[in-house]
């Protein structure tokens, strides 16, 4: 299919770009999608959490009172899982959350995301841009002149654009990354794809 590609004043060029059936055409596969999104978020757990359990948690060395003549229960200990400062019972231990999906799978998934967001027109294609010298207000008229500030939009750029990136990551409804490390993830979980001309061979060539 071909779309339009945009200035950065908001006007349409003369030229188009075209998307890839084979990767913006497909039939969705939403099994795909979840397993990938979840994959991703389970790799994101750093996975330290940890609480003390009944022999890691200091003192309670001696026994509180004696056994018997009390008219009271037995105790053993003060840091006994029932007393306030014990122990925790089957409390949480380091793990490692790490999920591994083949390379495959995670290709499906990406081209599925990308799309249904081919399907619902949220791809934009820009005119490639860069700045001199990291400007926000720059990056926002940009923005504004596409009609999409206040939407919450992810920008591929075509390679390492690092004064664009610096331009926008004070921008709360905008996320910039490099089209070859989008996961499927980033695409579904912003309303609007923002590419760079560039950027939608570097998405094609990766994924074919």
């Amino acid at each position: 299919m071909k779309v339009d590609v945009y200035k950065i004043d908001g006007s349409k060029s003369s030229s188009k770009v075209e998307l890839s059936d084979d990767i913006f055409g497909i039939e969705p596969n939403d099994h795909v999608i979840y397993l990938a999104v979840k994959a991703f978020l389970a790799n994101q757990r750093q996975g330290t959490h940890k609480a003390k359990e009944r022999a890691e948690v200091r003192g309670g060395g001696r026994k509180p009172w004696k056994q018997k003549g009390r008219g009271g229960a037995r105790a053993g200990t003060t840091r006994s899982p029932l007393w306030v400062g014990g122990g925790t019972i089957f409390g949480p231990r380091p793990r490692n959350y790490r999920q591994k999906l083949n390379k495959k799978v995670l290709q499906l998934a990406r081209k599925s995301a990308l799309s249904y967001k081919a399907k619902a027109d949220q791809i934009i294609v820009v005119e490639d841009f860069d700045f001199d010298s990291p400007k926000t207000k720059e990056l926002l008229n940009i923005l504004s002149a596409l009609k999409i500030n206040g939407k919450k939009t992810l920008l591929l750029t075509a390679g390492n654009r690092q004064k664009v990136y610096l331009s926008g990551r004070n921008l709360p409804k905008l996320n910039i990354l490099e089209a070859s490390n989008a996961s499927t993830y980033d695409i579904v979980n912003n309303q609007l794809l923002l590419l760079q001309k560039s950027a939608v061979e570097e998405i094609q060539n990766s994924l074919n």
